[in-house]
């Protein structure tokens, strides 16, 4: 019997990674923003090198946040709080250079007596789902989110105290007739103090990060482990690798799994649909999931800047679902409002819950605030997809 195997891959950061610094920061000034002025039209990105932050953007708003104390406190609690560490919360240097939005853009986004509110830019975004895990989430990209953030957890608690906030993880899958069947291989680089012996880092790293983090049915013994594959990660972060909003939209999304429309997410206001329109396709994508007509969709909408109604609406399932992809955009259409002011109501997105979406993927964990996780449209799904194949018999 011919078994075809292949393998699948995916990647995370954890929140001492420098481009996840930066989107932490550029989302937690979002959050401040957004908290005193929720119309306030935002696109922040943040720079990062040896002790420097630098905060540049567009922001419209009518009240005053304190940007270099939110540079700060953001930095202490990813845990660079030494000099040593090539950034500290303390004595970086934060630069600023920040415009309002162009009034250009403003006519088409804001919402007047004859003009609903429009897409605050052009492009297509994706949303992805597949019943793969319980959060409805690629298995590669769940267990590398889930390493990273004990990595940082064993960091915070003490568990390994010679660890330092800067690392990554990876996991690949293997599977055989499109079945997942087991972990290939694992990569957990992590940044460390350097009197710490590779071998050391190794035996804790798999004891109390992996161990406890990937489900032991998966692991066998042909799985393969590489920890700090170069032997050493002493300097890390902002001082060896400069850090940008923006750079990690794989690790923020499913992966590599599904496409990407290429915008990113953080330090952007929900008018912007790279962001909110990313969201709602998540949402609709996780919701026919759940409903059962497909085991994996995913969900491409596209935008005009300064349009309210999207300019195409498409569903794909990967030959997993019961009915055909026209009829899914159709009950799409019917029941969800992809209009930008219609996805900033029902997701509650004039909120400051940005920063926490900044680290361990926007997709796939269901915490206060992330209401495109919510499974309340599977019943509405069923109904209308009843209620059309009702209509076609009596035609």
């Amino acid at each position: 019997m011919n078994r075809e195997k292949h393998l699948f891959t995916s990647e995370s950061v954890t929140e001492g990674h420098p481009d996840k610094m930066a989107d932490q920061i550029s989302d937690a000034i979002l959050d401040e923003i957004i908290k005193n002025d929720p119309d306030a039209r935002v696109a922040c990105e943040t720079f990062l090198t040896t002790g420097m932050a630098i905060i540049a953007g567009e922001i419209t708003t009518n009240c005053y946040v304190d940007i270099p104390g939110i540079v700060r406190k953001t930095i202490k609690k990813i845990g660079y709080t030494n000099v040593d560490f090539g950034i500290c919360y303390k004595t970086c240097a934060v630069l600023t250079s920040i415009d309002r939005q162009s009034n250009d853009i403003k006519m088409g986004v804001d919402s007047s007596e004859n003009h609903i509110q429009g897409a605050g830019d052009q492009g297509m975004m994706f949303g992805y789902a597949c019943s793969e895990t319980k959060e409805y989430m690629p298995l590669a990209i769940s267990l590398a989110h889930k390493l990273a953030q004990k990595l940082a957890e064993v960091r915070k608690s003490n568990l390994i105290k010679y660890l330092r906030p800067d690392g990554k993880t990876q996991v690949t899958i293997e599977y055989v007739n499109q079945k997942l069947v087991r972990v290939d291989a694992i990569v957990v680089s992590t940044q460390h103090n350097p009197e710490i012996e590779l071998e050391q880092i190794k035996k804790d790293v798999i004891e109390k990060v992996i161990i406890p983090t990937i489900p032991k049915n998966l692991i066998d013994e042909n799985t393969k482990y590489h920890i700090n594959p170069t032997g050493r990660f002493v300097l890390g972060g902002p001082q060896a690798d400069t850090g940008l909003t923006g750079r990690k939209i794989i690790v923020d999304t499913y992966g590599g799994k599904g496409r990407h429309g290429g915008g990113a997410f953080s330090g952007k206001d929900p008018s912007k649909v790279d962001r909110s329109a990313s969201y709602m396709a998540r949402y609709i994508a996780k919701n026919i999931v759940a409903s059962g007509i497909a085991k994996e969709c995913e969900v491409q909408l596209a935008y005009a800047i300064g349009e309210a109604n999207p300019v195409s609406v498409m569903i794909e399932t990967f030959n997993t679902s019961k009915i055909s992809e026209n009829l899914i955009v159709k009950i799409v259409r019917n029941i969800f409002d992809l209009t930008p002011s219609g996805i900033i109501e029902k997701l509650d997105l004039k909120k400051p819950i940005y920063e926490k979406t900044a680290s361990y993927g926007h997709f796939g964990r269901e915490i206060d605030g992330f209401n495109w996780e919510k499974l309340d449209k599977v019943n509405e799904i069923l109904s209308e997809l009843k209620k059309i194949v009702n209509s076609k018999k009596h035609i």
